[in-house]
């Protein structure tokens, strides 16, 4: 038994933000059925990164565990129908098409609330539901140009910096997952069902909290430096630096703990805030001379015997090995029916008495199309006639 077992999830999201969702509310035992174009989904096409594995490539295969697939027409009357009977005995239904596509499928939250008033409908979306920027496509790379996160790090005459993540899709996904749960919670309490809208622009800004609200609130302006200080709103010095032998991340030190660690006199008598914030590009750029003179490994033992807040630069290769991962069970590897034995991030969560597991991978076009139909009451006949006339499909 998992928390969410029991509650039925459509998700018939497409790419990132909406699938990790899922994903998430399968993790916690939720029965999540995938519908999808009897082509499969956009994101089974789209392998980031050129990974394309074997019959499913990567990137689907990351967002779409713990699913099942049914492959389905949804732009014909007899796709429709099945859908309005599996929306019958569902609890979340969850999409992010372009503003105005469900309407235009039949599967806007007033059409599925006529025939399941208590469904929990979550709308994703780009840049909000209406507005003048509704069909502006909601793609992570332009959401965080937009969000003004890539100014507040690196060189004033440097180029904006992105994220190494798809960090606004994750954060959507995060919020949207947090929609569910405390929509559900309301209809535990009241039997009511609700819609709950999530955009892609406010998810990313008000991730900036702290930020934001410095600028908003405080009337400091955000203004990057010389040097390649981590945030603006921050002290120095603050950010990766480069060692004899590789990086190191380094976070305010008191700056004459600094100082004798370094043998950098200038720094013993300067004020922290004063200094800190006043010469940032002065002791950025002198911290990073000292450092580059040492191995990371010299300078992590120093700091940490001193109290001073450092740590290293991961790559992948170095994350999978690091002691607290492997402790903490972060990655977790299963055996996929047809990509072998896999190896992923798993679980964001704790939970003592209802853990989260992965019962299936992520499922091939179609797998379980004929499974889920039968559920919904067709008979054989019914389903035939659905295959025949190419409605829905399942994996040959």
């Amino acid at each position: 038994m998992s928390v969410l077992s029991g509650y039925r999830v459509l998700d018939c999201s497409i790419a990132m933000a909406g699938p990790f969702a899922a994903q998430r509310l399968g993790d916690l035992g939720a029965d999540v059925v995938k519908v999808e174009p009897v082509t499969g989904e956009w994101q089974r096409h789209a392998a980031a990164g050129g990974a394309a594995g074997n019959r499913i490539n990567v990137s689907f295969l990351s967002l779409n565990r713990n699913k099942r697939s049914l492959a389905v027409d949804l732009k014909s009357a007899d796709g429709r129908a099945v859908l309005a009977r599996l929306v019958a005995s569902a609890d979340v239904f969850l999409q992010n098409y372009r503003p105005g596509v469900a309407r235009r499928l039949g599967v806007d939250y007033e059409s599925l609330r006529a025939i399941n008033p208590s469904i929990v409908y979550v709308s994703i979306s780009g840049y909000g539901e209406d507005g003048p920027y509704a069909q502006r496509p909601g793609q992570d790379l332009l959401l965080q140009g937009m969000s003004g996160a890539m100014l507040s790090t690196g060189r004033r005459d440097e180029a904006p910096r992105a994220a190494g993540q798809y960090i606004v899709d994750a954060v959507t996904a995060s919020t949207a997952f947090e929609g569910v749960l405390a929509a559900l919670l309301h209809r535990e309490r009241t039997g009511e069902g609700q819609l709950v809208t999530v955009n892609m622009l406010d998810a990313i800004t008000t991730l900036q909290m702290q930020e934001l609200s410095v600028h908003t609130v405080g009337g400091v302006p955000q203004e990057r430096g010389d040097e390649p200080h981590a945030h603006v709103y921050i002290r120095a010095p603050y950010g990766a630096f480069k060692t004899a032998d590789g990086y190191l991340t380094l976070a305010f030190p008191p700056l004459r703990t600094l100082g004798e660690i370094l043998g950098e006199d200038s720094f013993l008598d300067l004020s922290d805030e004063e200094a800190g914030w006043h010469q940032r590009d002065e002791l950025f750029a002198r911290t990073a001379a000292h450092l580059a003179t040492k191995p990371t490994r010299h300078w992590l033992d120093a700091f940490a015997a001193a109290g001073i807040w450092a740590g290293p630069v991961y790559g992948y290769a170095d994350l999978l090995d690091d002691p607290q991962i492997r402790h903490n069970g972060t990655f977790v590897t299963y055996d996929h029916p047809t990509e072998g034995r896999v190896t992923v991030p798993g679980f964001p969560y704790r939970f003592s008495a209802t853990p989260p597991r992965i019962d299936r991978g992520a499922p091939l076009v179609g797998e379980h199309t004929r499974e889920v139909l039968t559920e919904i009451g067709l008979d054989e006949a019914e389903i035939g006639a659905l295959f025949d006339r190419g409605v829905v499909a399942e994996t040959a």
